[in-house]
């Protein structure tokens, strides 16, 4: 009991204490503060408001609002820059109706002058703004960043540019260019949000903010800040962090209000609705005898997109073959696209073909009519319209709807895969969409024309709603060239329509397993052209990915460094290549793997060694050395030097600029000049002592006694536990590790030797099997099908003893 009250004593007297401590401590606080004069008191707490308005501003929210609201802005000025565009074609081609000669010139010089701005403009300011972005901005989430395509030269390039596309009314989309508009936006908005918070300096983290970025710039289009956020889930990246989901929803979310509300402000609008709202029944959507006929539709569709995307890659490696060779047509980037330009503006002309497939409506307004709610037909007829309605372009008078739908779908089908070829900023979104509504709205009419009573259920008449189809097939057919599923998400929030989730989901469920089975999405295709460093995912026919090891493909010849090694062979080694990061083992005849090394510490560790040098001669012969880092790999490495103050030199030598040392490793080192300079002769004819050659001869001696001293590798940062793999490690295995843990390379390593490397290039090799010249495998149709077989997996089972039998073998 004595000692129970002892133990309750001292706890209370500790508490006690720490109490009497806190107040002290709140007393001095506000000593100190009533001590200071009032201008001293103003400042302080000036001091302690900047503080906290610099951690608010800083904080997650803020930046997720701030980067919202500005996609919203650029999503909405470049609508209006278009509606603007568009108008002036109208109103320049109306101007020349007394004449079709006149006609056609304005309608088909109009769109040259803008595209051939567009291509100048992005091939001027900036190439990477070409193209969607998406490709670019996956490949940079897997691990390799691509600075290049993340600057604010890209960014203008990229907006200016494809406004001017789009006014032009090619067959292309901006949602695509907006994911990387939203990628190049939270990239930026990175480096200026830094200024507030020290947290906006991490890389990895600023490279998952990527994600959020394709989140919101979806969003932005569309106004669908679901959809936005699960189509960066599935597109972004291969394994998606989780805890990125509800950054991107919160800025897709602000982003897709403000985007909206910028109409209702500038009284374009009354209110908030869908972006294309439709106005279907809601009491009996569809029937259960039209869900095989929605199934029908994913299957065609999944074959529509896996053909859509075959075609754009045979047209995109012609192209390629053509640059390759320098062909004329080639030679200058507005060749390309103005000869394309013209080909669609002339088949697109009203009074010419363009009368066979409404070409006077833009893209905006057929998806407005392909959603209208009312049947178009009677018998293949098309009713009258008003001529200011939209439905109005459908109609000709010796043409059914049926034919002015198919050529309609036939041609914006291969329109649209041959304008994403150009080297301007494009993309497929939109013009899927449109080819999938109208395929849509064809089955519709067709079923309204076979069934013109509809459905009778219950003594109750519920007619076919073609409009429905149209929104359906939209859904199923971006699915099967995206391998998306949010793509029905995106379609129920772009048109409301809920009552439709089921009929949605199963046909673009059924598009995405049909097109993934055929062919890879639009993105990965890209990837592929292009030779971006992407890992490729496991198709599912590949049975023999658990059957291929890491040593079948590993390579086996690898720089390394040992314990023992000198500064010379630092030196070589550094010479031999651009490599990052080098394996450290204990030595060439044991090779076990003790760590790995970076190239950056390898380069303070050499310029450690000159500094120490310079002070142990500078006592008996001093000399100038020529040095100065040449990468940003070196930045650390030269900060020591920083720090010193420079020699002067006994030797008569001219005073040299900083301006003009030049670097003497790139990829390597200067050996004689990295320690010790050579007197210059010239230099030394002033000199009375300059005749004796003995001190010459010596530090030549000296300088090569100093390479072949051991390196201390203490005096630098080592990680003693690099990624590892065994020889045994299977292909699967090795490409989960990889995508998961975002790698770049891993060595090999049997019973801790060293014996090869694996980076993301072998294994790409060993996942494609082969690779052609041009860079790219297009899988035929129905190959995978082809490669599935009666093979099965073959189990291995390896007991220890014979493991360490054949490694020690």
């Amino acid at each position: 009991m004595t000692v129970d009250g002892t133990d309750e004593n001292n706890l209370e007297q500790g508490i006690y204490t720490k109490d009497a401590a806190c107040l002290r401590k709140n007393g001095r606080h506000r000593r100190s503060l009533s001590d200071l004069s009032p201008s001293q008191k103003c400042g302080a707490w000036a001091s302690h408001f900047q503080r906290l308005f610099v951690s608010f501003i800083g904080a997650d929210w803020i930046y997720l609002m701030i980067l919202g609201f500005i996609m919203a802005v650029f999503s909405f000025a470049m609508d209006s820059f278009v509606d603007l565009f568009t108008e002036a074609h109208r109103w320049i081609y109306d101007l020349a109706d007394s004449h079709v000669v006149l006609q056609y010139l304005a309608w088909v010089t109009y769109s040259l002058f803008l595209m051939c701005f567009a291509a100048g403009f992005a091939h001027i300011v900036s190439i990477q703004a070409a193209g969607s972005g998406i490709p670019e901005t996956k490949t940079s989430l897997r691990g390799v960043f691509l600075q290049e395509y993340f600057t604010f030269k890209t960014l203008v390039s990229k907006f200016i540019s494809l406004t001017c596309v789009l006014g032009s009314e090619l067959p292309v989309g901006k949602e695509g260019p907006f994911v990387h508009v939203g990628s190049l936006c939270a990239a930026l908005l990175c480096k200026f949000m830094s200024l507030f918070s020290g947290i906006y300096k991490n890389k990895a983290r600023n490279e998952e903010m990527l994600t959020v970025g394709c989140a919101v710039g979806i969003g932005c289009c569309f106004a669908a800040p679901i959809g936005g956020a699960l189509f960066s889930l599935e597109v972004s990246s291969m394994f998606f962090v989780t805890r990125n989901y509800w950054r991107g929803f919160l800025s897709a979310t602000f982003g897709s209000i403000i985007f909206r509300l910028l109409p209702v402000w500038n009284r374009q609008e009354e209110t908030l609705t869908a972006l294309y709202a439709t106005k279907y029944r809601l009491d009996f959507p569809f029937d259960l005898q039209e869900l095989p006929i929605f199934a029908a539709m994913g299957i065609v569709c999944g074959f529509g997109g896996a053909f859509f995307v075959y075609l754009y890659g045979k047209i995109s490696l012609f192209v390629k073959k053509q640059k390759a060779t320098n062909s004329f047509l080639m030679k200058n980037c507005f060749l390309y696209s103005a000869l394309v330009s013209v080909l669609i503006s002339t088949l697109t002309f009203p009074p010419g073909f363009g009368q066979f497939m409404a070409g006077r409506l833009t893209q905006r307004d057929s998806l407005i009519s392909f959603f209208d709610n009312r049947t178009w037909s009677n018998h293949g007829i098309v009713a009258d319209f008003d001529n200011d309605d939209h439905l109005a372009a459908w109609k000709h008078p010796q043409a059914n709807v049926f034919i002015i739908l198919s050529a309609f779908v036939i041609m914006k089908f291969w329109m649209s895969a041959l304008s994403i070829t150009l080297p301007i900023p494009c993309g497929s979104f939109v013009p899927i969409f449109v080819i999938g509504a109208a395929f849509g709205r064809l089955v519709g009419e067709g079923l309204a024309t076979l069934f013109p009573d509809g459905f009778n259920i219950d003594g109750h008449t519920y007619n076919i709603v073609p409009g429905a189809y149209a929104v359906i097939g939209a859904a199923a057919l971006t699915a099967g060239v995206t391998h998306t599923i949010s793509t029905g998400v995106i379609m129920m929030e772009l048109t409301g329509q809920i009552s439709y989730t089921l009929p949605i989901l199963i046909s673009v469920i059924l598009a995405n397993m049909v097109s993934q089975s055929l062919h890879p999405s639009i993105y990965d295709t890209v990837i592929r052209i292009k030779k971006l460093p992407y890992l490729p995912m496991l198709s599912w026919g590949h049975r023999e990915k658990y059957n291929i090891y890491v040593e079948d493909f590993m390579k086996r010849e690898v720089r390394y460094i040992t314990l023992n090694s000198s500064y010379r062979d630092i030196i070589k080694i550094l010479h031999s290549g651009n490599l990052k990061t080098l394996p450290l083992v204990k030595s060439a005849e044991s090779m076990l793997l003790l760590g790995s090394v970076e190239r950056v510490q390898l380069l303070a560790l050499l310029t450690q060694r000159l500094q120490h040098l310079r002070e142990e001669n500078a006592s008996t012969v001093r000399y100038k050395v020529h040095f100065q880092p040449s990468s940003e790999e070196s930045a650390s490495a030269s900060a020591h030097l920083d720090s010193t103050k420079r020699l002067k030199s006994a030797l008569k030598q001219p005073s040299v600029d900083e301006e003009e040392i030049t670097s003497v490793y790139d990829s390597g080192l200067n050996l004689k000049k990295f320690f010790c300079s050579r007197p210059d002769i010239e230099a030394m004819e002033d000199d009375p002592d300059a005749g004796n050659d003995t001190i010459l001869q010596e530090i030549e001696e000296w300088e090569e006694q100093q390479l072949d001293k051991q390196v201390d590798f203490n005096r630098c940062k080592t990680d003693p536990a690099p990624f590892q793999l065994v020889e045994r490690t299977s292909l699967h295995k090795t490409h989960t590790m990889f995508s998961v843990l975002n790698l770049d390379y891993a060595y090999v390593t049997s019973i801790g030797r060293l014996v090869g490397v694996v980076s993301l290039k072998e294994l790409r090799d060993a996942i494609e099997s082969c690779i052609p010249a041009d860079g790219v495998r297009l899988r035929p149709v129905l190959s995978t099908f082809r490669d599935r077989g009666v093979r099965g997996t073959r189990t291995e089972t390896i007991e220890l003893h014979q493991l360490l039998d054949h490694q020690i073998s």
